[in-house]
């Protein structure tokens, strides 16, 4: 039989291919060369890539013996994952190459701010000799505030106290607890830019997120203070950042990642009081080599059909034919777990109950987890690295599987616990021969709603009038209802409503309808599908 043919599409390093093996016929081509990527591509069943590569739809038509697609990095803007994932191809990236360098480089960023290190090497190579004009800031006692203690957070925090500085952080999801193993004090977002010198954010790009350091925490922040950005363009808002500098709200920004790449907004980009990089978190040769390495490996198992934890669309591997349909019903339960939840969370209990529990199913843990921890952190998350993070959040992690069902043949429930003793739980099952993804439980309530992409959950006092009060704000924003469930524990008492709709809803009108319904609780979830 002949070896697999492994396509290596872009220029990586030896270790790359030599972390393949001998095992594999192993060809290189110009996966920039549209014609010759269509020429190699045809009989291959892995193909490296970095980031020049286009695998797209039309480039998988070309490869009916494609198996695996292999990003040396963590980008997958150049992969069409709906197609592959169509067509069943893996898809894997290195998930973790780049924490280090990327925290080495907002280090970089805070020094290079501190004693405007680009304006002093630009006016020195200029035959300029301008020493007062470059008068800077030391780091020793000064107050870091993190938003986002993940891990290139804590690897930052982790670097950053050996200048001897004042560490804060703001992180919904992570317990106070576990911020002082890191060495920081947890406060909220409005203390956090009120006190800190430089503010520093590592976070996941979400409708959220997005935009998070906006005006009003710009106007809050010291006039002497610095930001920094190299997580995910617009997680500061650009427009209000340019007004604050202008403004003399404050002192300066570095910035690695932009809204738009490469940006276009040349007054924010030539500002004197900014310091910016094309997006060079991940762009050391260490970084390269550790993503090269690990994708060669996950080929590696791909192609021996073993599980790939660093697989992002289909799971691989030797998993049951009748497991594998609950993986993706898992990690959508983990993302709507997540968005219940108030704050960070302590215990997750992960049940698998029926038919289900005759297989294999520890990958479900694996699957909810991901799903979990995709809400939350900034880093990609995989089955590999997120028991990681759940270790490193200091959440307790159980896992139980047993034949009892009473409604269902099979259903799968989250329940935990948050660090203020709150206890959430979501529950779903797959029905019917095209395998419906549906949620059966919230929070102890009963219902049966298939999942969608928007979700909106929310608790009120059971009276009259309730649903035309969300409905006709909804409508008013123009936001369709596609499927409504609402469940109660008594007449007249709790009750649970469950809205699936078309668009996302904005937190402005989440707000509005906690004010007009009199919500107990209220959640807007989007889930994210690979």
């Amino acid at each position: 039989m002949p070896a697999p043919v492994v396509l290596i599409a872009e220029e990586l390093s030896p270790a790359t291919i030599a972390a393949l093996g001998p095992d594999f016929d192993v060809r290189h081509a110009d996966g920039a060369d549209r014609s010759a990527l269509r020429e190699a591509i045809a009989d291959a069943d892995a193909i490296l890539i970095r980031s020049a590569t286009q695998v797209d739809a039309e480039a998988l038509s070309w490869a009916p013996k494609l198996k695996v697609i292999a990003r040396a990095g963590v980008g997958l803007d150049n992969v069409d994952m709906k197609a592959a994932t169509q067509a069943g191809v893996m898809v894997v990236n290195a998930p973790t190459s780049n924490i280090i360098s990327a925290a080495e480089l907002t280090v970089s960023h805070i020094l290079g701010l501190a004693r405007h290190l680009p304006r002093a090497h630009g006016s020195l190579s200029e035959g300029q000799w301008k020493r007062s004009s470059f008068t800077g800031t030391e780091l020793f006692e000064k107050t870091i505030g993190i938003i986002g203690l993940g891990r290139i957070g804590a690897l930052v925090a982790e670097r950053l106290r050996g200048f001897g500085v004042e560490l804060i952080a703001y992180d919904p999801y992570i317990t106070a607890a576990r911020a002082a193993q890191i060495g920081a004090e947890l406060v909220e977002l409005d203390e956090l830019v009120e006190r800190a010198d430089f503010l520093t954010i590592h976070m996941p790009r979400t409708p959220e997120t997005l935009g998070m350091i906006g005006e009003a925490q710009l106007k809050a922040m010291k006039p002497s203070a610095y930001v920094v950005n190299v997580a995910r363009g617009g997680l500061i808002d650009e427009d209000a950042l340019l007004a604050a500098l202008d403004a003399g709200e404050i002192a300066g920004a570095a910035l690695d990642v932009f809204l738009q790449e490469p940006p276009t907004n040349t007054a924010l980009t030539g500002h004197p009081k900014v310091n910016v990089t094309p997006h060079l978190g991940a762009s050391t040769d260490e970084a390269q080599e550790k993503a090269g390495v690990s994708v060669a490996k996950s080929v590696r198992l791909a192609l021996a059909g073993e599980l790939v934890p660093d697989a992002v669309n289909v799971a691989g591997g030797t998993i049951n034919e009748y497991v594998k349909p609950g993986l993706p019903l898992t990690e959508k339960l983990g993302q709507i777990f997540a968005g219940l939840t108030d704050g960070p969370v302590t215990l997750l209990d992960i049940e698998v109950h029926g038919e289900l529990s005759e297989h294999n199913v520890e990958v479900l843990r694996l699957a909810a987890l991901k799903g979990f921890f995709s809400q939350i952190v900034s880093d990609p998350v995989s089955y590999v690295n997120a028991p990681l993070f759940a270790e490193q959040r200091g959440v307790e992690v159980r896992f139980s599987a047993d034949a009892k069902s009473e409604s269902y043949r099979n259903v799968i429930t989250l329940r935990g616990t948050t660090a203020e003793g709150a206890q959430v739980s979501v529950s779903g099952t797959l029905t019917g021969p095209k395998q419906i993804e549906k949620i059966v439980g919230i929070n102890g309530y009963e219902l049966e709603l298939p999942i969608s992409e928007h979700l909106v959950v929310f608790s009120y006092e059971d009276r009259p009038g309730i649903v035309a009060a969300y409905g006709g704000l909804l409508g008013d924003s123009g936001v369709n209802i596609a499927g409504l469930q609402i469940a109660r524990d008594a007449k007249r008492g709790t009750a649970l409503s469950v809205l699936s709709v078309d668009a996302p809803v904005s937190t402005e009108l989440v707000a509005e309808l906690g004010r007009a319904i009199g919500a107990e609780t209220l959640h807007a979830i989007d889930i994210v599908v690979d």
